[in-house]
């Protein structure tokens, strides 16, 4: 089985590589840019996946028989504010890398968002009917269907407020963002008026490479199963690492302007990836634990 990644400099694309290679899997990692891969011996491709020549070239070179697209602008608001590079990346990409797998023979597996959903009756299954609220869900969204149309062999992970760190990564997560503010002592205003089931992010790569080895083919939900506020992860994490809570003030969506609207209550039911794939995800509080271990 050879198996091509997408945003493989993510923190997703960067777990998934180490998880992948650790099981003794062919792959090829590709992301834009230089590679900030750290597992030893892989393959790395530098590719643009807006570029649809580029993508075709690469999936017909390397003839994967699985494609993980974990690459996608996930900054909420900036997708807000720039539609257009939201969705050349969320959208038009996912069109690419549909015709470069029909090409191939490819399965594709494919990262989506809780963010399809409109918050109002949460936590969601599979099945539930998708009504985003803000442009990054619409494109999300907008991707799922592209795959539901197609002809190709496809699967969906969908995932929630994905948490965790790992050497050499610059962007930020909830979990991360608190922890760095307590240490230097800034306090934080985070709501406790929106909902979600955190995702420990070597659980999501857990996931992924449940879903490849049995060849899984439709929508599953792949994410924690503590339903959780912000508020309420702030208070844990700072409790997890003896930092300032009282730097912590809790607050409501009403008091913050942002570009994008935000669904108050997401959350998923996971009982399918639970039972067809044997998904076992780990408690916040466990996953706190992984995720300091990255650091030792």
């Amino acid at each position: 089985m050879r198996i091509l990644i997408t945003g493989a400099n993510g923190l997703l694309g960067q777990k998934l590589v180490k998880l992948l290679a650790d099981n003794h899997l062919d792959l090829l990692a590709t992301s834009q840019g230089a590679s900030r891969i750290r597992t030893p011996g892989v393959d790395f491709l530098s590719l643009n996946i807006t570029d649809g020549a580029a993508v075709t070239r690469a999936v017909t070179e390397y003839e994967p028989s699985v494609i993980v697209n974990c690459a996608a602008m996930t900054q909420v608001d900036q997708c807000e504010t720039d539609r257009k590079k939201c969705w050349e990346i969320n959208v038009v990409s996912v069109a690419h890398l549909i015709e470069a797998a029909s090409s191939v023979g490819a399965h594709l597996l494919h990262i989506s968002s809780d963010f399809i959903f409109d918050g109002t009756s949460g936590p969601y299954r599979e099945e539930d009917q998708p009504n985003p609220v803000n442009f990054y869900g619409q494109s999300k969204w907008a991707a799922e269907k592209l795959l539901y149309d197609s002809k190709i062999d496809w699967s969906i992970a969908r995932t929630i407020l994905v948490y965790g760190a790992t050497p050499g990564y610059s962007r930020s997560n909830i979990m991360l963002w608190v922890k760095q503010s307590l240490e230097s002592g800034s306090p934080i205003r985070v709501v406790a008026d929106q909902f979600r089931t955190p995702t420990l992010v070597e659980d999501l790569a857990q996931g992924c490479l449940l879903m490849i080895r049995k060849k899984a083919t439709g929508i599953y939900h792949i994410s924690g199963e503590d339903l959780l506020t912000p508020y309420d992860i702030a208070i844990i994490t700072a409790r997890y690492f003896s930092l300032d809570e009282s730097l912590i003030t809790k607050t409501d969506s009403k008091e913050f302007t942002q570009p994008a609207k935000r669904p108050l209550k997401t959350g998923f039911i996971i009982e399918k990836a639970k039972t067809e794939l044997g998904y076992a995800p780990h408690s916040f509080e466990s996953g706190l634990a992984i995720t300091a271990s990255n650091w030792d």
